[in-house]
C-alpha cells in the first residue's frame, strides 16, 4: 500500500465509494455545479480572476469559452505508478504560460481543442474504467478553466472510479472550494519557490502565495501527490526551497515525486539559463537534499 494513498486504494478495492458518487447522492454535487455556472458569468475560477463572462463569449487570459476543449484522451502509462493505467483527459488551454510547455500549442490555444459535451466526457470515463483504468485524470494545459463542465460531467457519470485533480495549482480559493468533497487525489505541481522566476517564465504573478495556499487546502481535503519539476538554474532559487516548504507544512510522508524530465520545449530556446537539459549534478543535489530534509515517501 502506498503511503499516503490509503483512501484511494481502497476505492479501486471496492472498499471505499468515489467522493464524487458520494457528492452526487447527497446533493452536494448539484449544488456546487449551480456556483460553477455562477462562476463563469464573471470568471474566477483561476487566481487571476478575470471577471469575464464566458457564458457570453468573452475570453480571459486563459482564452476559453463555455464550452470544454479536449486535445487528447486516453489511457495513460506514463504517470506515476499508484496511477498507472489512468484515464487520462488533456483541456486545451492554460491559467500559465510555460515558456517550456511540452503540450504547446494546444495547452495554450484552446481553440486547437475539440469541443466535448458533459455526457460526452461521462461515457468517455465509464469507458475507460470498464477498460481497466484505476482513475480519471483531469489535466491540461490545466483543468482549472472547466472546473464546472468537469462537475457537470461527473453528474453523468456512474463509474465507481477516484477522480484525480492533475493541476498546475495556480486556482483560486473559490475554486479550492468548489472542489471539496469531489476530489480523491490533488496531483500538484509546485514549480517555482521566487515569484520573479514564475513571472519570468510562466506570466504568473502571485504563484507562491496562490499555490502555497492550495496545498494546505489540498491537503486537508483529500490525498494529495505533489510533482516537483527541477528546473535548470533553478536549484536554489526554487528546488530546495520547495522542498524545505514541504517538508514543514505538508509533512515529512507526504507522497512525492522529484522528476528530472525537464528539456527545453516551446519557447524555451529564448532563454539561454533555460534552453538545456537538467544535468546529473543538478538532479543529485536535489535528491540529496530531500533526503536531508527526511522526506522518504518518494515516487521511484
Amino acid at each position: 500500500m502506498v503511503k499516503g494513498l490509503e483512501r484511494y486504494e481502497a476505492i479501486l478495492k471496492g472498499k471505499a465509494k468515489p467522493r464524487y458518487l458520494e457528492a452526487k447522492a447527497s446533493g452536494l454535487l448539484e449544488r456546487k455545479i449551480k456556483e460553477a455556472e455562477h462562476v463563469l458569468l464573471a470568471c474566477e475560477f483561476c487566481e487571476r480572476k478575470c471577471k469575464v463572462n464566458r457564458l457570453a463569449g468573452e475570453k480571459g487570459f486563459c482564452k476559453c469559452d463555455a464550452k470544454a476543449r479536449v486535445f487528447g484522451a486516453h489511457a495513460h502509462f506514463g504517470e506515476e505508478p499508484e496511477l498507472v493505467p489512468s484515464a487520462t483527459i488533456f483541456f486545451a488551454g492554460c491559467t500559465m504560460c510555460c515558456i517550456y510547455c511540452q503540450n504547446a500549442p494546444e495547452s495554450v490555444m484552446p481553440a486547437l481543442g475539440t469541443v466535448w459535451s458533459e455526457q460526452e466526457i461521462a461515457s468517455w470515463i465509464e469507458l475507460m474504467h470498464a477498460r481497466g483504468c484505476k482513475n480519471v485524470n483531469f489535466v491540461g494545459g490545466d483543468p482549472t478553466p472547466y472546473t464546472y463542465n468537469i462537475l457537470k460531467a461527473l453528474s453523468y457519470c456512474n463509474a465507481s472510479i477516484p477522480v484525480v485533480w492533475n493541476s498546475n495549482a495556480y486556482y483560486s480559493e473559490k475554486t479550492a472550494k468548489l472542489l471539496q468533497g469531489i476530489v480523491d487525489v490533488y496531483l500538484l505541481d509546485f514549480r517555482y519557490f521566487n515569484n520573479k522566476c514564475a513571472l519570468k517564465y510562466s506570466n504568473t504573478p502571485n504563484y507562491v502565495e496562490t499555490v502555497k495556499r492550495n496545498f494546505l487546502l489540498a491537503a486537508k481535503d483529500a490525498e494529495l501527490l505533489i510533482r516537483l519539476l527541477v528546473m535548470p538554474s533553478h536549484i536554489e532559487c526554487c528546488a530546495k526551497p520547495i522542498l524545505s516548504w514541504i517538508a514543514e507544512h505538508l509533512g515529512k510522508d507526504v507522497r512525492l515525486n522529484i522528476m528530472d524530465q525537464y528539456w527545453p520545449a516551446f519557447n524555451a530556446y529564448k532563454y539561454p539559463e533555460m534552453s538545456r537539459r537538467l544535468s546529473y549534478e543538478e538532479f543529485a543535489s536535489v535528491l540529496d537534499y530531500a533526503s536531508d530534509l527526511g522526506l522518504k515517501n518518494l515516487v521511484p
